[in-house]
């Protein structure tokens, strides 16, 4: 479960290793819960790059859209099965929903699959 604020590890090789989460595009505010916006496995958020590796072209401060690949809160499966991960991980995407890095590191959820996302589940490494 991810929402405003969260700082996540960046899954790709396009040169940006944290990004910071500035707004949930996809997600749920459920009744009762959170009254925040937070975003699963598969959601769009708005992230800002806040560490990025040297001569990179992505710079710290650049505003970007990114789906979430990884989530340490759990995430149940229509079979009953739950899946969760040691760290919170989002992969940095362009316009047409493509990954902006030609590497994917560490595994990603199959859920990925369902959103449309094959570009993604095919350049994983492992899909869980």
């Amino acid at each position: 479960m991810i929402q405003q604020e969260t700082r996540c590890e960046v899954a790709d090789n396009s040169g940006a290793k944290i990004a910071y989460v500035i707004r949930v595009l996809g997600g749920s505010t459920a009744r009762g819960k959170y009254t925040r916006r937070t975003a699963g496995i598969g959601d769009k958020v708005i992230c800002s790059v806040k560490k990025a590796l040297p001569g990179a072209d992505i710079k710290p401060g650049t505003k970007v859209t990114a789906v979430v690949v990884r989530t340490k809160y759990p995430t149940r499966r229509p079979d009953g099965s739950v899946v969760r991960f040691d760290s919170n991980a989002v992969v940095l995407i362009g316009d047409d929903g493509n990954p902006r890095g030609t590497r994917i590191f560490g595994a990603v959820a199959r859920e990925l699959r369902d959103q449309n996302y094959m570009k993604i589940v095919s350049l994983a490494s492992e899909v869980v």
